[in-house]
């Protein structure tokens, strides 16, 4: 172990230090040194930035395909309301984040990415105290965009059941970094050999899957997703209801779709279940609790919600382009 690390040997390391996962990452913004790098070892965050020792930060996630990014005013406009009831201020506008994913896509070299943002409190002293950061940090970042889950997986995703309570409190709005019940989903996922979990809150209502959101069919044809003060709002799942709404209710395949209490005991009797996500897109799910769901296959709900909102990434007036 050396006992003094100067910037030479950060040169040095930096030639050496090639891990095999960095190949996914291709460009990030910092408002720290206001540049963009290509170099993953530069892709850091000060460790005296409130997002790292207090969590005092947001990030939203979304997708760049052939130079457009999808749905990407829901996304600012969640990220905004996040940092207004975090009392953060945002010197960055709309404009001004569409411009730096044009140029961190450009530097890149890539037309296809996924985007993640980040905005910190900013770094600055090491207590609580959010006025000793000077001013905020935004990040941004473009990363492989991995398939959609059943690109991959065409027979559905299996989904196990929380051992803890989840979801809901004051902030359950606000999209912040603040994620390590999300971490110990995906570990207890990983763990159990399913896809995702599900969490359910003290109540005993179904909240959310680690990051992603999650609903059901009845046998009645209604597709019901947790009521908002219980879970995050996902950009994708209110984009797929609204479509679900206008297309699906008319044309008879639902009859109806509803934010509601949804117990353990319906999810049992559900006809089918889905995930919506940014990189999962709309995904069936074929077992739950160790349960086949419907006949263990991708269902027609599905298949139609599927298709509407693959068509839908394709929509002009959902596409914001940036190269």
């Amino acid at each position: 172990m050396k006992t003094t690390f100067g910037i030479s040997d950060f040169e040095a390391f930096c030639r050496a230090h090639r891990p095999a996962y960095q190949a996914d990452y291709y460009a990030m913004y910092s408002s720290w040194w206001d540049a963009i790098t290509t170099e993953p070892n530069l892709m850091v965050v000060p460790v005296d930035d409130h997002m790292v020792h207090r969590g005092d930060g947001l990030f939203e996630t979304f997708k760049c395909v052939d130079g457009a990014v999808y749905n990407l005013d829901a996304h600012v406009a969640r990220l905004e309301n996040g940092a207004n009831a975090i009392a953060l201020k945002m010197r960055w506008s709309r404009e001004d984040i569409r411009r730096i994913l044009g140029e961190v896509l450009k530097a890149a070299g890539r037309r296809d990415a996924l985007i993640r943002i980040f905005v910190s409190r900013g770094p600055g002293g090491h207590s609580t105290n959010p006025y000793e950061c000077p001013e905020p940090l935004l990040m941004v970042l473009a990363i492989r965009l991995p398939p959609p889950f059943m690109a991959t997986n065409p027979q559905g995703a299996t989904v196990g059941v929380s051992g803890g309570p989840s979801g809901g409190g004051a902030f359950s709005q606000v999209k912040s970094v603040n994620y390590l019940s999300n971490v110990l989903m995906k570990k207890q996922a990983v763990d159990a050999g399913v896809d995702f979990i599900l969490g359910f809150d003290q109540e005993g209502y179904m909240t959310e899957l680690q990051t992603e959101n999650f609903g059901v069919v009845t046998a009645e044809g209604i597709l019901k997703v947790p009521r908002p003060d219980h879970i995050l709002m996902g950009t994708t799942m209110l984009r797929v209801m609204r479509l679900a709404r206008e297309q699906l209710v008319p044309a008879g395949l639902l009859a109806g779709v509803e934010e509601a209490n949804v117990p353990l005991a319906e999810l049992e009797q559900a006809a089918e279940m889905l995930v919506f996500g940014t990189s999962p897109h709309v995904t069936a799910v074929r077992e739950f609790a160790g349960r086949t769901v419907g006949d263990g296959k991708p269902g027609p709900v599905w298949r139609e919600l599927s298709r509407l909102f693959e068509d839908d990434l394709k929509n002009p007036a959902m596409l914001t382009a940036v190269l």
